[in-house]
């Protein structure tokens, strides 16, 4: 799927893996479903607000598949990228009251696996299904 890079998008993208993940799979708890909607979510926000600085013109660009009993959700942006090890501990005593910074940190908490190339502009995420 391809979206346009605005946040009203974010919904659409994460409804259509879920969805899609429903249909695929039953026995998936709404436990399940509602981490794997919100690490939509947060990788699509970073693609749109982060990666493609909110450029309504540059597509976000998201791919999905169960293969067995795992779901691979991958979100690419047209942006410069970025180094993952550079973002700040959002546990840090520092960074706890700070408004934003801890969606790539749930990311990696609720997925079992995440992994980015080597440009830091396209994320991969796959989750084990129960069921």
């Amino acid at each position: 799927m391809q979206i346009l890079s605005e946040v009203k998008n974010i919904r659409i993208a994460s409804s259509e893996v879920v969805n899609y993940i429903k249909k695929t799979k039953n026995n998936v708890s709404n436990n399940m479903l509602f981490d794997i909607k919100l690490c939509v979510e947060e990788a699509v926000r970073n693609a749109i607000t982060h990666g493609n600085n909110s450029n309504a013109d540059l597509p976000v660009i998201v791919n999905y598949s169960i293969n067995g009993n795992s779901v691979k959700i991958t979100v690419e942006d047209k942006g410069k990228g970025f180094d993952v090890r550079r973002l700040p501990d959002p546990t840090l005593a520092k960074n706890l009251y700070k408004e934003s910074g801890r969606g790539v940190y749930l990311m990696h908490k609720l997925m079992d696996k995440i992994t980015y190339n080597s440009k830091g502009n396209i994320v991969t995420m796959e989750k084990k299904l129960e069921g």
